[in-house]
């Protein structure tokens, strides 16, 4: 973070400056990471006491007050030896702080802002982009999935005045959290990458989804870039609903910044990619899936809108193999067996996605295997959506399937209700039961996929498979 006084701080988040006496002045300066986990703070951090679900950060404040902590910011006034600023709520002082932050290094006139949005690739989006613009000038981009109202902001607050860009991945559960966030860094360009089902259950149906992504592009100034995917006709209605500049990417023949010739294979996916400069160039990708070539799509149309030139795009884009942890990420090999554990997160969309890339990349003379669990956040759409999954997986002939968890089974009775199949699907109640049946029932050339919301704990079986066949 940068330099700033417990003054500044103080008046920044709007709170009370409590210090210790004796003890430092409030023209301190304080500039260590924020968090709000205790157990990463380091001597000089800043410690945002938060209060949870199903416990107060409060209570581990004297870990951080141990670690080193330099500044707590909390809800009421604890009894401990360091400068602490009291705040009617944590979140939105972590949220003030990073806005003010923000504005700071931007007023320095070098810093460029990226927001990253969508109902799938935000993560994967946000790792090539920070390959191909660290390339170019210092970049912060979030950890993880760093993209709700505590993690962004605490990317944020990783700034320094050297910084030249900032990735801000920006999720949503509800409309108006992306309306925050960008009150926070305001981007100058702003990528949709597809309103899809994810998460529909807490928005109420895809046309809240749409309004809630929306958000992202419809306070961009005419100065700044709407980058949007022209695939998704949703996505792409939102060009009438910004002042901003619009560039579109896709596979489609009108996308400004558009692949062809894209090829999927059990190493990765290789394509053309295009800009609207009219230069082209060969890129090989490391990442499974023809679906992720949409996000590198959408990652070198900000690059390129931000000046990056081809070659550097083209290199950063190709030194990514794999999206994220647990996202496609290819484990085993021994006896011939490859593991794809996709199992952070899943959505109607991407588990489609996913099954076809299977589908794709099995060698010949071997099965594919695909392990599912359940698609959380699906609210009323749940049902037919895990119908639609089953049916999705029984027309792309997947050679076994093992349905894993009661709220998935109703994949496995879609299933085997499809007459044309004869006991190819299997059902397992727990991880457990499904990893004793795999670790019998696999052969050499299997290609299994293991895909599930984070929700329903797959991650973690996959990671046994690929132990088993490392």
């Amino acid at each position: 973070m940068i330099a700033l006084s417990l003054r500044e701080i103080a008046h920044a988040v709007d709170g009370e400056l409590l210090l210790p006496s004796p003890g430092p002045s409030d023209d301190r300066l304080v500039s260590g990471l924020s968090h709000t986990d205790s157990r990463e703070v380091m001597p000089g951090d800043i410690f945002f006491a938060k209060p949870g679900e199903v416990t107060d950060g409060h209570l581990f404040a004297p870990q951080a007050v141990q670690n080193g902590a330099a500044l707590l910011i909390v809800d009421h006034r604890l009894e401990h030896d360091v400068p602490q600023i009291v705040v009617a709520d944590t979140v939105l002082a972590l949220g003030a702080l990073a806005t003010e932050v923000v504005s700071r290094v931007r007023a320095l006139g070098r810093l460029k802002i990226v927001a990253v949005t969508g109902s799938n690739g935000k993560t994967t989006t946000k790792n090539l982009l920070r390959a191909i613009l660290e390339r170019v000038g210092p970049t912060v981009a979030p950890q993880a999935s760093f993209n709700n109202e505590v993690g962004a902001p605490l990317t944020m607050l990783q700034l320094t005045e050297d910084t030249a860009f900032l990735v801000a991945e920006m999720g949503a559960s509800r409309i108006g959290e992306i309306a925050r966030l960008i009150r926070m860094a305001r981007p100058d360009v702003g990528i949709v990458l597809k309103v899809g089902l994810a998460h529909a259950g807490e928005f109420g149906g895809i046309e809240s989804t749409l309004v809630a992504k929306t958000e992202m592009v419809s306070d961009l100034l005419d100065t700044d870039t709407a980058v949007l995917n022209i695939d998704d006709a949703r996505v792409a209605s939102m060009a009438d609903k910004t002042a901003a500049s619009v560039l579109f990417f896709g596979l489609d023949d009108r996308a400004d910044v558009r692949a062809t010739d894209v090829r999927s294979t059990s190493r990765g996916t290789t394509f053309t990619l295009h800009l609207p400069t009219g230069e082209s160039s060969p890129v090989v990708f490391g990442v499974l899936g023809e679906h992720h070539v949409m996000n590198a799509l959408a990652a070198a149309s900000a690059a390129h809108r931000l000046g990056v030139p081809l070659e550097q795009i083209v290199a950063g884009i190709e030194s990514v193999h794999r999206a994220e942890r647990w996202r496609m990420e290819v484990l085993g090999g021994a006896n011939g067996v490859t593991i794809i554990n996709d199992a952070y997160n899943a959505s109607p969309d991407s588990m489609a996605a996913a099954l076809k890339t299977l589908a794709q990349i099995v060698e010949p003379g071997g099965r594919s295997v695909a392990v599912l669990g359940e698609m959380s956040e699906l609210g009323e759409f749940s049902g037919e959506e895990h119908d639609r999954i089953g049916l999705l997986a029984v027309r792309l002939n997947i050679a076994r399937i093992v349905v894993v968890g009661a709220a998935a089974r109703r994949m496995h009775i879609s299933m085997i209700n499809e007459g044309s199949w004869d006991g190819e699907s299997v059902y397992a109640d727990t991880p457990e039961q499904a990893f004793e049946y795999l670790s019998n029932a696999l052969k050499p050339g299997d290609t299994v996929l293991v895909k599930s919301s984070n929700s329903a704990g797959l991650r973690f079986l996959g990671d046994r498979l690929g132990e088993l066949f490392s």
